[in-house]
């Protein structure tokens, strides 16, 4: 025990630009004053060691600290009208069935709601995770996406299962600029990655990564909350050539879906849309494809799903 006391929060360096200083005290280690537990900061309070384990009973922090903040108060020489103080929890009766009539008043006129909000969920506690009852990850929000449903066209190979669901099977591709899919080309897949045909709402299907489906499921967007259904497992190998319906793309009645090894499955939904470039790396790439009919042939790529930029 004494040396876990001793021993010092590790935090990480951040690289800064030359001529800036750099912290190396965290806002996460700041947070844990002068202690690295609740036991040592009381300690270090000057609370004896006997009185510490009391504690741990909430009603303690109620009855011993006003008293102290109150002497305190007076020593500033304050003038404080004390028969106006009350503790604002439910140990005040009186304060509580106030707040309570408030609420209830309110809900009655319409201006109190129980709704959902997006927030960092844990789905091990069963409800939101706040920046303060985290251990690491504090700073860390909800990150908007916009999905986009692609209708699939047609089911080749594993995905042949699927075809008496034809019209309600969609590969939902993650996006964080909708504004842009008008110009669609392709989709992006990870050709060992990991996929997952899923039930959605209305009977609809989606072929996402397990990661996307979890997050779905803790949004309302699967029949059973928290539980994602896997109905099939498939390979990114297996969706290569696929024809898809983009909705907001005018260009092509059809885009296909193509390899890209930097997809990641654990951001999105692992699938990656693609609009029209004007990068000379991108022209390149596609002309290299073009001349590798063995490439080409290994991803199952035909020369049509190949469009032009």
């Amino acid at each position: 025990e004494e040396e876990e006391k001793k021993e010092e929060v590790k935090v990480e360096e951040v690289k800064l630009e030359p001529g800036k200083k750099k912290g190396k005290k965290s806002k996460a280690a700041a947070k844990q004053g002068r202690g690295a537990t609740q036991y040592e900061i009381l300690e270090k309070s000057g609370i004896p060691t006997d009185e510490i384990p009391q504690f741990q009973e909430s009603l303690h922090w109620l009855n011993y600290f006003p008293p102290l903040a109150k002497r305190d108060i007076e020593a500033m020489g304050c003038g404080v009208d004390w028969r106006r103080s009350f503790i604002t929890t439910d140990v005040n009766p009186y304060y509580d069935s106030f707040v309570r009539w408030q609420f209830w008043k309110l809900k009655e006129l319409g201006k109190v709601i129980k709704d959902k909000r997006h927030a960092v969920y844990s789905p091990l506690d069963g409800q939101p995770c706040a920046d303060h009852d985290r251990a690491t990850g504090e700073g860390v929000g909800p990150q908007e996406y916009t999905l986009i449903k692609m209708k699939v066209l047609e089911f080749p190979g594993k995905l042949e299962a699927l075809a008496p669901q034809e019209g309600k099977v969609f590969m939902l591709a993650a996006t964080l600029r909708p504004e842009t899919m008008y110009g669609q080309t392709n989709a992006w897949v990870l050709p060992d990655g990991d996929y997952g045909v899923y039930e959605g709402l209305n009977g609809e299907i989606y072929i996402i990564s397990k990661h996307a489906a979890r997050n779905l499921s803790y949004q309302d967007q699967t029949p059973e909350f928290g539980k994602p259904k896997c109905v099939l497992n498939v390979k990114g190998h297996d969706l290569m050539g696929v024809p898809l319906k983009s909705p907001l793309g005018e260009r092509y009645d059809r885009i296909y879906v193509l390899p890209l090894l930097t997809v990641s499955l654990s951001k999105g939904t692992g699938v990656v849309t693609s609009v029209p470039s004007d990068s000379p790396d991108d022209y390149m790439g596609l002309s290299d494809l073009k001349k590798k009919a063995k490439l080409r042939e290994k991803f199952n790529i035909k020369d049509e799903h190949v469009l032009p930029y």
